[in-house]
């Protein structure tokens, strides 16, 4: 196993719950009364899921400080990408917008549902090896 792996799933689950205090709080205060109530709800749904998942990260670490199970892995990438897309096109429809960003957020939103899933079976399953 790549010794670093499960410090860098921890490093970007960390910023990515670093960033989503800052973007909770620049919503909080920086953006009310500037936003639709539309608007900044995406706009506070987006930091809320975007920790969710970078507290997820945390756990893809930890997994694999036990086991390397490439699923694990899986679901790290899907746990990035997701947010990416799913956070990503949120805090760009909020602050833009541009309703066309709406038709991406499903695509993060599945990359999410897809990483539990992996994180869910390579857990058992290494479990079981080990």
């Amino acid at each position: 196993m790549n010794a670093r792996a499960p410090a860098g799933w921890v490093a970007l689950g960390a910023v990515l719950a670093g960033l989503a205090v800052l973007a909770g709080a620049f919503g909080a205060h920086a953006l009310r009364g500037t936003l639709s109530p539309d608007d900044l709800g995406a706009f506070e749904t987006a930091a809320r899921y975007q920790m969710y998942h970078g507290l997820a990260l945390l756990a893809v670490g930890s997994s694999l400080s036990r086991t390397n199970d490439p699923l694990i892995h899986a679901a790290g990438l899907c746990f990035g990408f997701g947010v990416l897309l799913f956070s990503g096109s949120l805090y760009a429809l909020a602050l833009s917008g541009l309703s066309a960003l709406g038709a991406v957020t499903p695509f993060g939103g599945v990359a999410l549902v897809a990483g539990w899933g992996c994180l869910a079976w390579g857990t058992i399953r290494g479990s079981r090896s080990g």
